[in-house]
């Protein structure tokens, strides 16, 4: 009976420090990528993407997000992406709900604004470093049929 007390207690003491993490003042640095042909669209064959997201809860649950980034499309078709987001954490169950929107420029001649809403989820790996898995759905305003895409996304995210 008190190894299944200490157990329970345990496990109620990991999961309430994690859940810590989702409090007002934290700050977050993540590295994403959604390579390996993990995301379609008419538009390309070879995908390979790599970003860099810092951000802050402004509210408990809430974060700001400011992104920067690279994307490989096939070799005549590179992009440089700036963007913001906001997310919303879902304290009880580690999902998370994510909008925002960012500005593409790439060779020759593109540039885009697209609409960036994501489904994920926060798996602790410790007390501070997250794996971020999620879906998205990158909503192109210049050409909603050939340039919108869907995907899965990786990062690995460390809250500080």
């Amino acid at each position: 009976m008190k190894k299944l007390a200490f157990t329970l207690l345990f496990a109620l003491v990991g999961i309430s420090s994690a859940f810590a993490q989702f409090e007002k003042g934290k700050y977050y640095l993540a590295a994403t990528t959604n390579s390996g042909g993990l995301s379609y669209s008419k538009h390309e064959k070879f995908h390979f993407n790599l970003g860099v997201n810092g951000g802050y809860m402004f509210e408990d649950a809430w974060m700001a997000i400011a992104e920067v980034g690279f994307d490989y499309h096939n070799s005549d078709m590179q992009n440089f992406y700036v963007g913001a987001k906001c997310r919303y954490l879902i304290e009880q169950n580690g999902l998370f709900l994510q909008a925002g929107a960012r500005f593409l420029h790439g060779a020759p001649n593109f540039n885009d604004v697209q609409i960036t809403p994501e489904l994920g989820y926060c798996f602790f790996l410790n007390r501070r470093l997250t794996f971020e898995p999620s879906l998205y759905y990158d909503v192109s305003l210049s050409d909603f049929s050939e340039k919108s895409k869907f995907g899965v996304k990786f990062g690995l995210a460390w809250l500080f």
